[in-house]
């Protein structure tokens, strides 16, 4: 495989580890590394010989083979009535728990990992009280409500129907941002064709890749190791050692911990989600304050003791390898402490008559743009208005993530075609053939595969669907038929490169930057089919990529394929709906939803995710990139970062020929280092500082240092903190939340830094900031 990969099979300082390596006793029949011919049939025996002299019992990525058991027993029951039960209420349960809490002013991920514990006990409760008595017994539908113990692979279904709720639905925000921010009538029939249309798109070209991103070895996801290692630590026997815990208990400590810990940072004393010391130095100095503020300003200093802040964006620290990790911390470290300070203290494109760090629309005086009168009655672009009103302007560090996102578009190509271009054209050829492959996909070519027509006709029924949606009503959507094939046309060419990042380094570029640009210049003036053409053009790789990675996680844990679809379907047709109903329930309940300048001060329900989208919307969809970034713009330079990304890769490449023996260049992965800081906003700075600390300590000095605690501790961890933070601050909503209980005092002030969102160029003046004369 490519460099970038070949590293990860580079080994540290192992002293210790071949003493704790097998120390488990491990009696589960999923977990023994028992004889595969077994069970299969006299062809499969006598393939699967023959593969055995080419392969061994693990896997070249070496965190796979330290965390991925190799056995299999096919005859363990997965389709049950249990795991239909528990994996439809665990979807539902997320959905709707996401959704809420994705309107706070803090949005609140609750991962899978909090039901896949949840649902343990409840699993073992329904083995030991359901009869065990089989209807319609001798027919071909008889089926038993508890066929014996709760077994793992059950577990692993359920946690695949949590997976589809515990990811974001994209389309939400469009359905706000035309109820709330654009005050249309959409009706809750077309939000739900929308909502359910955009996520399965993702099917059709998930089932195309899946040759390319599930079966190869290097493609590894490592966050799906979390969840595999947390399986292990819950259903393995493990005796336990004198002086030392099992992961069973090590998990209960942990899990016990963050929770008991996040009444601070969620209630009592929130201020340490971003401590900003040097705030607190200089409490009237604007400069000091954007240098140090954590979530306003550069966070130089500040550190964050919050692990939803932590994990909130870049995912978990714990679960990001080492290379991907050095990457994000460069790209990081050039964005904020290089080019933005030059950019702003030099004053590019007016940056000081703004904040230094935000994501608002402004005009040239600094002031907030009054978006609603550039608009006439249609929600069209209103050219006259914008004359009278003057040019749009943003941040400069909002223009540079917008350069940085054309870079790293086209550096996802040429940084794929580079590095793994000879690997795709393998795969490609030996399609219909036989090919070398890793114990986990031997294992698995024992059952029946999902047909490609599958994905076809579930492709071709949502295009066509879409497409109907859209022309129907178009009034609502505006989006035309041949907008919704360009957008499908656009996601079918980036989710193999973007996959190949994903499956890789945990990171994945996101095409949203792109699909505005292109139909804002097709089609400018109309903010809601720009917003339709971003949602159909973006979720589609999004949603690929999340059934590639439970494909995946399926793969490792030898759940049948067929079911794995079926999950994965049903799984998402329950979350779309779940998500539109409860947020449909809260723009119809709550006043002023989302509407910052009509909320109280205090109000949690500010909606930082829904009014980025509608930002974005304003920016490419009304005005249009021409009027923004061609040449009728303030920023027309920013399109030179779309040469430059292309270029970057092939630097990185020939430097690489050029100097073999220095080993640290093939760490360099551009697309990974120039999209580092793809998520800001909403991201801060203090989610990057402290999310860089710890992957650090954990990727490398544990890694490298401690390999046999890294082993059996490091994603059982990762997991620990996801669900003690998950459940209690659902606990701290149910108990405090619905009652509008609130602690007032400078310690709930979130980052102690009130003049960092100020702007310092002379004669700007702007409410509650001190003048520059």
């Amino acid at each position: 495989m490519a460099s970038s990969i070949h590293q990860l099979e580079e080994h540290g300082d192992e002293e210790g580890e071949d003493d704790d390596r097998h120390g488990s006793q491990i009696t589960s029949p999923l977990l023994q590394p028992s004889p595969r011919r077994r069970h299969g049939s006299p062809e499969e025996e006598e393939r699967e010989a023959g593969d055995d002299d080419d392969d061994d019992d693990s896997s070249p990525i070496e965190q796979v083979a330290l965390t991925v058991p190799v056995g299999d027993d096919p005859a363990t029951p997965v389709l049950t009535f249990r795991m239909w039960m528990l994996g439809t209420a665990s979807c539902a349960g997320l959905s709707f728990l996401n959704a809420f809490f994705g309107y706070r002013k803090e949005p609140l991920t609750i991962t899978a990992v909090s039901a896949q514990i949840a649902v343990l006990p409840l699993g073992r409760l329904m083995a030991a009280a359901l009869p065990e008595g089989a209807f319609f017994r001798g027919r071909p539908w008889a089926f038993t409500l508890n066929p014996g113990p709760f077994n793992m692979k059950e577990h692993v279904l359920i946690t695949i129907f949590a997976n589809a709720g515990a990811g974001a639905v994209f389309g939400m925000n469009l359905v706000t941002s035309v109820r709330v921010f654009y005050g249309q009538h959409m009706s809750f029939f077309v939000a739900l064709l929308l909502i359910l249309t955009s996520q399965v798109l993702g099917f059709g070209w998930a089932g195309i890749f899946r040759r390319y991103l599930v079966e190869p070895a290097a493609m590894w996801w490592p966050s799906n190791l979390v969840q595999v290692s947390l399986f292990r630590a819950l259903h393995e026997k493990e005796r336990r050692r004198k002086g030392r815990m099992t992961r069973n208990q090590f998990f209960l400590v942990a899990f016990i911990c963050s929770f008991a810990y996040y009444i601070f940072p969620g209630y009592l004393f929130q201020m340490l989600t971003s401590l900003s010391w040097i705030c607190w130095v200089f409490p009237i100095s604007v400069i000091a304050q954007q240098l140090g503020s954590g979530l306003h300003g550069l966070g130089i200093g500040a550190i964050g003791l919050d692990w939803s802040s932590i994990s909130s964006y870049l995912g978990s620290p714990l679960a990001s390898p080492w290379f991907a990790t050095a990457n994000i911390a460069a790209g990081f470290f050039i964005v904020m402490y290089i080019i933005t300070p030059i950019n702003y203290w030099f004053n590019v494109y007016k940056a000081r008559n703004f904040p230094i760090y935000s994501d608002g629309l402004y005009t040239e005086s600094g002031q907030k743009y009054n978006v609603s009168s550039i608009m006439d009655s249609q929600f069209y672009f209103d050219t006259d208005a914008y004359e009278k009103n003057g040019p749009l302007y943003i941040s400069t560090f909002f223009a540079s993530s917008y350069g940085l996102g054309f870079a790293c578009l086209t550096a996802t190509v040429s940084h794929v075609l580079l590095f793994h271009g000879s690997e795709i054209c393998q795969l490609s050829k030996s399609a219909f053939e036989d090919k070398k492959m890793d114990i986990h996909t031997k294992l698995m070519r024992r059952y029946r595969q999902v047909p490609e027509w599958w994905f076809i006709c579930i492709l071709v029924a949502s295009v066509a669907v879409t497409m109907l949606t859209c022309e129907y009503y178009i009034e609502q959507l505006q989006l035309p038929w041949w907008g919704v094939l360009l957008a499908c046309a656009l996601a079918i060419f980036y989710t193999l490169p973007i996959g190949i990042i994903k499956a890789t380094t945990n990171q994945a570029p996101g095409l949203n930057i792109i699909t505005e640009y292109i139909m804002g210049y097709l089609y400018p003036g109309r903010p809601i089919a720009n917003m339709c053409f971003k949602v159909y053009g973006y979720v589609g790789p999004r949603q690929a990529l999340e059934f590639l990675q439970d494909f995946k996680l399926g793969h490792y844990m030898k759940i049948p394929p067929r079911t794995m679809f079926m999950a994965q379907v049903v799984g998402t047709l329950i979350a779309g709906s779940v998500y539109l109903g409860t947020t449909w329930w809260l723009m119809d309940t709550i006043p002023n939803v989302c509407n910052r300048e009509f909320l109280p001060a205090d109000s949690p329900w500010t909606c930082p995710y829904d009014h980025l989208f509608y930002d974005a919307s304003v920016l490419w969809g009304l005005i249009g990139p021409r009027r923004i970034f061609g040449d009728l713009g303030t920023y027309s330079a920013v399109n030179w970062f779309f040469l430059g990304g292309a270029i970057a890769p092939f630097l990185v490449w020939c430097t690489q020929k050029a100097f073999p023996a220095q080993k640290w260049i093939r760490h360099v992965n551009v697309p990974v280092l120039i999209g580092a800081t793809s998520l800001m906003p909403p991201g801060t700075a203090v989610n990057y500082t402290t999310w860089i600390l710890i992957a650090f300590l954990s990727g490398y000095v544990v890694y490298r240092y401690r390999r046999n605690w890294w082993e059996r501790h490091n994603y059982l961890l990762s997991g620990a903190l996801d669900a003690g933070l998950a459940f209690m601050a659902v606990l701290l909503y149910l108990c405090l939340g619905l009652e509008n209980k609130s602690l007032n005092w400078w310690g709930n002030d979130l980052d102690g830094c009130p003049l960092a969102s100020c702007p310092t160029a002379k004669g700007i003046t702007v409410d509650g900031c001190p003048a520059h004369n």
